[in-house]
């Protein structure tokens, strides 16, 4: 468990007879994104509200660390070491951003001078100045989450829980605060990120976990999940009748549209497996005008392991 800011064996949790979580294993390395994905009600929101102190485990659970820190018999210095930023913003619209900066430098006991200083920083560094004296209830969607992330990093966390915080937000805000985690996990923290935007797990994450049934479904990085579902295939289109002709004739198990001039070959998109079909194209002396990998998105996955068989196979292309 050295190097992990989060890990949890066997974490269970049920309500009455509901079991919510069923015997979750997680390991967060430090200084990472780490993405837990599920559809409503897969325990998401549980799983962080027991990694950061505000539910108990059942006593069933395995042990949990955080920040170092055992959950069950510390959970104060599990408190100190962590931030919590939820989907509904704990911004305090009635008072200014500055005053809700203040508000929680107190909470976090810091002397008054230290509390100015570090609410001061971080309102430039969320670009709040501007807006620091005006009632957060005056300030934007995106506005009001940037000041909830800055009022958690207060206290200096070095691991912070993320629950859907880009909800509700315009694209342009989601991309802003996808910035503000890249620069949080640059700076050394650990972001345990739950989102129902796949594209942003696939943006953000480091290691994906999907949570399906209160089980890991399956985890790995996005390319690794990726790759757990069929589908993926390269598709190689020739200008030249004659080189398609002969790639056709030479390379087996392809799929021929003979109109359009493309090939279409089973394959994961690994590297090892481009490289092989860029040599033997070389090696025959057969030049393809395009090469395009078509491989599975997180859609894709987000489907094949949660069991919506409704929604259709897509799937998303990378010209090379």
């Amino acid at each position: 468990m050295t190097n992990l800011a989060i890990a949890a064996n066997g974490l269970r949790k049920s309500y009455g007879d509901k079991l919510v979580l069923d015997g979750v294993g997680l390991a967060v390395p430090e200084g990472t994104v780490f993405a837990l994905l599920g559809p409503n009600g897969a325990g998401k929101t549980t799983a962080v509200k027991i990694l950061s102190t505000l539910i108990s485990a059942d006593p069933a659970s395995g042990a949990v660390l955080v920040g170092g820190h055992d959950l069950a018999a510390d959970p104060q210095a599990v408190r100190a070491s962590i931030g919590v930023t939820g989907q509904f913003s704990a911004v305090d619209g009635l008072i200014t951003g500055e005053e809700n900066m203040l508000l929680m430098a107190d909470l976090h006991r810091l002397p008054k001078s230290e509390g100015r200083r570090v609410a001061a920083e971080l309102l430039e560094h969320f670009d709040l100045t501007d807006a620091a004296k005006k009632p957060a209830s005056t300030y934007s969607g995106g506005m009001k989450r940037r000041l909830d992330i800055a009022m958690t990093l207060v206290g200096n966390p070095r691991i912070i829980f993320l629950d859907e915080p880009t909800t509700g937000l315009d694209p342009r805000s989601r991309h802003n605060m996808w910035q503000i985690i890249r620069e949080l996990v640059a700076g050394g923290v650990t972001v345990f990120l739950t989102t129902q935007y796949l594209e942003e797990a696939d943006q953000l994450a480091d290691r994906i976990a999907v949570l399906n049934d209160g089980k890991i479904a399956a985890e790995g990085t996005a390319e690794e999940l990726k790759r757990l579902i069929p589908g993926g295939h390269v598709r190689l289109r020739f200008a030249d009748p004659d080189a398609y002709r002969s790639a056709a004739l030479a390379l087996h198990g392809t799929a021929r549209d003979d109109e359009a001039l493309t090939l279409q070959l089973p394959s994961d998109g690994s590297q090892r497996e481009l490289r092989s079909i860029l040599d033997w194209l070389d090696s025959a002396g057969i030049e393809a005008d395009e090469l395009t990998v078509h491989t599975p998105d997180l859609d894709d996955v987000f489907f094949a392991l949660t069991g919506d068989a409704a929604i259709p196979h897509q799937t998303k292309e990378n010209s090379r």
